[in-house]
């Protein structure tokens, strides 16, 4: 099953993961939902989330094999609920896609208005 290639792996636990939790996974770890919020615009959970929406975007990227990033990401077993961790995947993954096509222009433009470009 491990589809994962070593060095997609190995930056996570370099940035913290299920194998060395840092500071912010032990955040996401307890404050992830299921699916992140539905919105046209940029929501708090969003921001807050960043960086787990780039290690999923990462891992799929490489074609890592979603059980393993939920295993990794989310530090959810597949094998007790399949379904619920299929669909927390998809949803984050669905969403970090969003902020590639459209999130990052709300990001840029709140960036140039606070003279930060």
């Amino acid at each position: 099953m491990t589809i994962i290639r070593p060095y997609w792996r190995d930056k996570i636990n370099r940035e913290g993961g299920r194998n060395r939790p840092s500071q912010t996974m032990a955040k996401a770890d307890t404050t992830w939902r299921e699916a992140p919020p539905e919105s046209p615009t940029i929501t708090e959970y969003d921001r807050t989330h960043m960086v787990l929406y780039m290690r999923i975007f990462d891992a799929n990227d490489v074609g890592a094999d979603w059980r393993e990033v939920v295993e990794v990401l989310f530090n959810l077993d597949p094998a007790i609920d399949p379904e619920r961790c299929k669909r927390t995947h998809d949803s984050h993954l669905a969403r970090a896609r969003w902020m590639t096509e459209h999130g990052y222009r709300e990001l840029l433009r709140q960036a140039q208005d606070e003279g930060k470009l």
